[in-house]
């Protein structure tokens, strides 16, 4: 379909971010700003020049992320279109050199100010809008070295980069499966994305042969990646030796304020989860038919035939029905999104695949879709819609320095309108419990057993690092086999399961992919009280949603009745899990 046939109730309206007409003249605003910062260099002693730029910063990086986030999403909607790129290519490079020009601001203030003069200034009323920033200076204060050595830091971390940049490319353009054939005996070209969809097949044999294609291929360069994979870690220990940490994870979880302890309790609770995957996995072999289980069966659908089938209207009807426990201010704001302009709903020609919410501080958030009618495509606008919504209320409730929130919550907004839509459709018998249950267990098999599987894999190679030096890619796969036995049992973990470690992007970014674990923990916790009606469950999850990046994480989500420090979250996952699991036993 073309763009130009869709009607535009159904298209977003970006001019609340800018006019499209004025982007090249706003760009040439920034440019003339681009030295405006260097007027500061040496004077950021005087609190007054220190206040002056921060907000001239401030003013600055919104022109930029106006500039780059408009010229992003219109590339999105046609990424064939070489306007868009052009104006993407643009603003990413002058973007580049304002940040240079302005990376003078944090060693000067590092170097003028102690920790608790930082403290001082955060409660002084003038810097208000900037006190979680430079709390968090003074935390991190012992942190940053002599301005030579981080000087000569910042230029290692180019070099530290090519680690993740070449398994980048090997990943996306280098590497080779052979061809399958799918059910109908066609050839099909294995890539990424075929390799999810034939692991759908109702055909073992295609599966089979899809998972065989890919880990051999893996398996193949395994010397190459462990090279890579190696490199990455010796490049966190370096960073974490120099910055002054006892390890890699206590230098990334400090990095956004977070107790190590919420990733100790994680993987704690999930292997005492274990028994009730395993249990899962069973009920799994027993509906599929299969004399035993195999990694290429784990995600074949159990229920099939179960699509909702919605139109985008009657979906998007369900999606507040069954947010309304959430408040008639949260409704209202769901068909301001809906008639305002803020989605882009449907799969046009050279538009980009996925789905995401984004936006800019001065505007109000948007939504890409590529809508289908399945029951996944339902969850989806809820899930997105969970996203817009946070960053409405935090920017709604922070000044812009204080509005984003960290990563550690980003996904927690969206899994709760998630877990409230399964919810209600479990409540209502809108859709078919079999198949409900069955995508509950899954997500949960997914999210937070897989994803701490991987997270408890990264520690361990890690931690083969700090106390021997290195690691050999056998070791790895050995790491990898244990875990993969511990969690899904002996039964299929066969050998090419071992190299699924080698795949795996996010290692590259370490100690990230835990979070999507403790966000659905933290998601299940809070869409509980707030269904079961508990006292101050809404209005303390409101709250969490307009907090943006004011307080530590952890902080906030207390706020939301979480404490990812103690078992009690952790334990409240696991009985919806388990519950889930056992009725879908019982069907």
């Amino acid at each position: 379909m073309k763009r130009s046939e869709v009607a535009e109730k159904y298209k977003w309206d970006l001019s609340s971010i800018l006019p499209e007409s004025k982007w090249d003249e706003t760009f040439e605003t920034l440019a003339g700003k681009k030295d405006a910062l260097s007027k500061y260099v040496g004077k950021l002693g005087s609190k007054e020049s220190l206040l002056a730029c921060m907000k001239e910063e401030t003013e600055i990086s919104l022109l930029v992320e106006n500039l780059y986030v408009f010229a992003k999403m219109k590339q999105d909607e046609n990424t064939a279109l070489a306007e868009s790129q052009n104006r993407v290519g643009r603003i990413r490079a002058l973007s580049a050199e304002i940040a240079e020009a302005a990376s003078f601001i944090t060693p000067e203030i590092i170097a003028s100010y102690t920790a608790e003069e930082l403290i001082a200034l955060s409660k002084e009323a003038a810097f208000a809008d900037y006190s979680y920033a430079l709390t968090e200076l003074a935390r991190n204060r012992k942190r940053y070295l002599s301005d030579k050595e981080e000087r000569i830091l910042a230029k290692v971390s180019q070099i530290a980069g090519g680690y993740q940049n070449a398994f980048t490319m090997f990943d996306n353009a280098d590497v080779k499966f052979r061809d399958v054939k799918d059910e109908a005996g066609e050839t099909v070209r294995l890539t990424h994305g075929t390799y999810s969809e034939l692991l759908m097949s109702k055909d073992r044999e295609v599966r089979r042969a899809a998972y065989e294609s890919m880990f051999t291929a893996y398996k193949e360069m395994i010397n190459t990646i462990g090279a890579l994979y190696l490199g990455n870690i010796e490049k966190d220990e370096f960073y974490a030796y120099f910055r002054g940490y006892k390890s890699a994870l206590e230098m990334s979880m400090d990095g956004e304020n977070v107790d190590v302890k919420a990733y100790e309790n994680l993987l704690e609770s999930v292997n005492k989860g274990i028994p009730d995957l395993l249990r899962y996995l069973e009920v799994r072999k027993k509906r599929l038919g299969v004399p035993s289980l195999t990694m290429y069966d784990m995600h074949v659908p159990l229920v099939t035939g179960a699509d909702l089938r919605l139109s985008y209207e009657e979906a998007y009807d369900l999606v507040i029905r069954a947010l309304s426990c959430l408040g008639e201010e949260y409704v209202a704001l769901l068909k301001q999104a809906r008639d305002g302009g803020w989605i882009d709903v449907y799969e046009t020609e050279n538009k980009r695949s996925g789905a995401y919410s984004w936006g800019t501080y001065t505007s109000h958030p948007y939504v890409l879709l590529n809508y289908k009618e399945t029951t996944h495509d339902v969850f989806t606008i809820a899930h997105e819609l969970g996203h817009a919504m946070h960053s409405y209320k935090s920017d709604a409730a922070q000044p812009s320095p204080k509005a984003g929130y960290e990563i550690f919550v980003a996904e927690i907004a969206s899994t709760v309108n998630e877990m409230l839509l399964f919810r209600y459709l479990l409540k209502e018998g809108k859709a078919d419990r079999a198949y409900l249950l069955s995508y509950l267990a899954d997500m949960f098999r997914t999210t937070f057993f897989r994803q701490t599987m991987f997270a408890e894999f990264e520690l361990k190679a890690h931690e083969a690092v700090e106390k021997n030096g290195t690691v050999t890619p056998e070791e790895l796969c050995g790491i990898y086999a244990a875990l993969n036995a511990k969690y899904y049992g002996k039964e299929p973990t066969d050998e090419l399961i071992s190299y699924e470690w080698a795949r795996i992007p996010h290692f590259y970014t370490s100690f990230y992919v835990y979070k999507y674990a403790t966000g659905i923990v933290s998601a299940a916790a809070i869409s509980a009280a707030i269904f079961e009606g508990k006292p101050g469950a809404l209005e303390g999850y409101m709250k969490f949603l307009s907090l943006g990046g004011s307080m530590p994480p952890l902080e906030i989500l207390k706020v939301a009745g979480v404490d990812l420090t103690t078992q009690a979250p952790f334990e409240k996952a696991m009985e919806l899990f388990r519950a889930a699991v056992t009725e879908l036993a019982s069907l």
